[in-house]
């Protein structure tokens, strides 16, 4: 039976990159069969809802999933249950999809790119592993409520038990045991108590199953300064959702542009995973031409990498892009005046 690839362009941006990420597709994948479904607020205007049951169906019977991007101000006023955010998060769940794979990486041709020195990022490799079906985005209870006097009151509840804890964190201390061995864990545990027994958990953990891997605990207000001061002290980040969310768009910020940067979502072996580009929607250039499609073309280098089984052809896939950059091809975000369509021909080119 033949692979499967279920696209969902999404909206802004979304169907610009991911029309590219297809094209790279084809060229190296053949033998893959690519579904394409509407998702986010394009499903919403087709079918009511930001995530159908039949398109989440199929991206469970699917070998990998990638994505575009999500939302804009034409849903703003959409029910919060129904906004395009809420199909994100409805995938991630339904797909069971619980640790993020956010690498930053800084290639040598972008060194210059960086709003920090070329002496700070040069040679920078950073794996975020963010916790991904958990925390305040999900906690319960949540709402606003009026409260007696009429002042109006709202709550979001951060909640992490044992089993999620462990479960992100062996995905972390696996993934640094193939690499330089280092493990960073960032929570709040000075002032929460999630963070507290996030702490503790990892702690345990690695004590029992990766004591070869090296650890430390860093607070999450301090390793946001640390990713400006120092970012090449860090390997593996392992966070919650919440901070993770937030430290890894600084992470990627460092290595020249938010463009650049892919992203994998993984759950349990057997398993699809999800991919995506970690830029948003861009409704202010999307239809223009002018997006970089790098980062939904290395979220397609992860996925043939963690869910296809094609080692090889993802390595190919990041040298062709290194090369590519190298040439000097550069879109808008990166200084240069490539439009969308002439960065994928560069990549295509260099495969």
């Amino acid at each position: 039976m033949p692979r499967t690839l279920l696209l969902l362009p999404g909206d802004g941006i979304g169907p610009e990159v991911t029309a590219q990420a297809r094209r790279v597709a084809e060229r190296l994948a053949p033998d893959l069969k690519i579904e394409e479904r509407p998702f986010g607020g394009a499903a919403y205007d087709l079918e009511g809802a930001p995530l159908s049951q039949a398109t989440l169906e199929l991206a469970k019977a699917s070998e990998a999933v990638l994505m575009g991007a999500v939302g804009g101000p034409k849903w703003a006023g959409a029910p919060r249950g129904l906004r395009p955010e809420a199909g994100l998060l409805g995938l991630r769940a339904g797909m069971g999809v619980y640790a993020n794979l956010r690498p930053a990486l800084c290639f040598p041709a972008l060194a210059d790119a960086s709003t920090l020195k070329r002496a700070v990022v040069e040679g920078l490799d950073i794996m975020i592993v963010r916790e991904l079906t958990g925390g305040v985005y999900f906690g319960q209870p949540r709402g606003i409520e009026v409260l007696a006097d009429g002042q109006r009151r709202g709550v979001d509840t951060q909640v992490y038990t044992t089993h999620e804890i462990e479960r992100v964190s062996r995905i972390a201390f696996a993934l640094a045991r193939g690499r330089r061995g280092k493990v960073t864990s960032c929570e709040k545990s000075n002032v929460m108590e999630t963070g507290l027994l996030w702490r503790e958990v990892v702690t345990d953990l690695h004590a029992r199953e990766f004591a070869d891997v090296a650890l430390e605990h860093m607070l999450a207000d301090n390793t946001a300064m640390q990713l400006v001061k120092n970012p090449r002290q860090f390997d593996v980040i392992l966070t919650d959702n919440l901070f993770g969310d937030l430290l890894s768009d600084e992470a990627a910020q460092l290595t020249g542009s938010l463009g650049m940067l892919p992203s994998a979502a993984i759950g349990d072996p057997g398993r699809p995973g999800l991919y995506e580009p970690i830029h948003g929607s861009a409704p202010d250039i999307a239809g223009q031409g002018l997006a970089n499609p790098l980062a939904a073309i290395l979220s397609l280098g992860m996925a043939l990498r963690w869910s296809l089984g094609a080692t090889e052809t993802a390595d190919r896939l990041e040298t062709a892009v290194a090369r590519a950059l190298k040439g000097g091809a550069r879109t808008r975000d990166l200084g240069g005046g490539l439009t969308t369509v002439q960065m994928a021909d560069a990549v295509l080119a260099a495969l």
